[in-house]
């Protein structure tokens, strides 16, 4: 029998990707804790400062024209700085206060079960022929609370299309495209928004002060996006995951999906009653030319107290529908249910907060230190000179996001200490980028690797779910499945951006391509 001389070349190419991926996994498993990272990260910016002040470094803002030099953090004046501000760099940075506030309307969102009903409704009320359209759009959804697209959606897709005779891998790998994917896709606000947007404020200030980035910066595109991921999600699973995997040999037990009960169907109907009432009392005050929460000098939607308060509309569009069906379903009886549910919620968040406090250390060092603004003057101008500026710098930051995700899973820790950096650069570009366009080609290129790094936080949890339907589904048989979505993900979102910015359609509310 004559060798095959392209399965030489399969087993070449897998030898070479099955190294590539485990020394992927050796690097990103001697990363140290986050929080730890930004903590020898803010050290090391101390140092830098009295190293660059010492030999001199300095450049010309092109916005000001006034000459930024190094503010050395080793000096006396460094010192003082240093010791009166840890605690307000804390309490100032923006993701705090807002992740706080937004939890505790998802909190009870999470904990009244409302979350997990809205995905069982999404995904078995859906016809056969578009179940897996509907396991993807679910796990699209299940962005605005991540835990349940992880822990319930995920285990529920290979249920479902187990239980339809279907290769349970299949629906596996079409949930989690929608859940990682749906990271920088949604059609809601949700709570990694103001995360994101409270660090790209922080990064935008370098060059303007008064630059305030709102969370909905991102919205319209997020929209277009969950389109991208629900139509590319679909036609890889049925076109090229599910032939590839074949009919389903393995053993498992089919597992009876539990419909809703008519009390949780009551709850859903009058959940979503509420939030349609909510959005209609929203519209009421921002609508008319003399809405409540317009601006009252200029009549102004996007520079109002609408969008300046989003949070607080974002905390009652969860809170209020949750509190509804909490009381329908009776998992919330009484005002005590109520806080205890949030109560559970923000315990989740101690890690969170510990995280925040080395990296807003980290990025007030920075900002002090003028070593981010020289940095992206002098970026700026190295780009400007070799005119690597226009679409093609945007689609290759989206790859540098997507490469640097393989090594570091936490999305907001990433941003934090990419956004100082690349925000002010492509600031001061010509054309000058604004922030929310940079921060939306991060979360793609961010949600392209998730689907494959070992170092995704709940990458272990997806393998466990894969193992009970074959005992030999390891990190490589993840890995393999969802590398198809990562390229044409990549291919897609990546065209569909360059579009965007060739039409110059806004990213959403006061959030333009250029600034102006």
């Amino acid at each position: 029998m004559k060798s095959n001389p392209f399965a030489k070349i399969r087993s070449g190419s897998g030898k070479i990707l099955s190294r590539s991926l485990d020394f992927i996994e050796i690097v990103g498993n001697k990363l140290p804790h986050p929080a730890t990272i930004f903590g020898g990260l803010a050290v090391l910016v101390v140092l830098l400062s009295w190293l660059l002040h010492a030999l001199g470094v300095s450049a010309v803002n092109p916005a000001t024209q006034e000459v930024v030099t190094i503010n050395n953090l080793v000096s006396g004046d460094g010192f003082r700085w240093i010791y009166t501000n840890i605690l307000g760099n804390f309490l100032r940075f923006p993701p705090l206060g807002y992740v706080l506030v937004v939890m505790v309307g998802i909190g009870l969102a999470e904990g009244t079960g409302l979350f997990a009903v809205m995905i069982r409704a999404l995904v078995l009320s859906a016809p056969s022929k578009y179940i897996t359209g509907a396991v993807v759009l679910a796990g699209i959804v299940s962005g605005l609370a991540v835990e349940a697209g992880y822990v319930i959606l995920i285990p529920l897709g290979a249920m479902i299309f187990h239980a339809l005779g279907r290769h349970p891998m299949a629906g596996l790998a079409a949930a989690f495209c929608g859940v990682s994917g749906g990271f920088g896709a949604n059609f809601f606000i949700g709570s990694i928004d103001p995360i994101l947007s409270g660090i790209s404020t922080s990064a935008a200030q370098l060059i303007d002060p008064e630059m305030v980035v709102n969370p909905a910066v991102n919205y319209y595109f997020m929209i277009a996006s969950s389109f991208v991921v629900l139509f590319v999600g679909t036609w890889v699973t049925e076109r090229i995951v599910e032939p590839r995997l074949g009919p389903y040999k393995g053993t498992a037990e089919k597992f009876a999906i539990e419909q809703l009960t008519p009390l949780e169907k009551k709850g859903l109907n009058y959940a979503a009653l509420t939030a349609f009432v909510f959005i209609a009392f929203l519209a009421f005050t921002v609508v008319p030319e003399n809405g409540l929460l317009r601006d009252p000098e200029t009549g102004s939607v996007l520079h109002s107290p609408f969008f300046s308060g989003i949070i607080v509309g974002i905390l009652l569009f969860f809170l209020l529908p949750a509190l509804v069906y909490g009381i329908i379903v009776g998992t919330v009886k009484n005002d005590k249910d109520m806080m205890n549910h949030i109560i559970k919620s923000m315990m989740g968040m101690g890690s969170y907060i510990v995280l925040v406090f080395f990296a807003a250390q980290f990025v007030y060092f920075f900002n002090y230190s003028n070593l981010g603004l020289i940095i992206a003057i002098n970026g700026a101008s190295i780009l400007t000179q070799i005119n690597f500026t226009g679409p093609l710098l945007i689609a290759t930051f989206v790859l540098i996001a997507a490469f640097i995700n393989l090594f570091m899973g936490s999305a907001s820790a990433k941003w934090a200490i990419i956004a100082p950096v690349f925000i002010p650069m492509l600031m001061l570009l010509d054309p000058a980028y604004h922030p929310g366009l940079t921060q939306a080609a991060f979360r793609i290129g961010d949600s392209l690797t998730n689907l494959i790094t070992p170092m995704m936080s709940y990458f272990a949890l997806i393998v466990t779910f894969a193992e009970k339907y074959d005992k030999r589904y390891g990190i490589g048989t993840i890995i393999s499945t969802m590398l198809p979505y990562t390229i044409f993900l990549a291919i897609v979102w990546i065209a569909v951006l360059m579009v965007w910015i060739w039409l110059g359609i806004p990213m959403g509310p006061d959030g333009p391509i250029y600034l102006n």
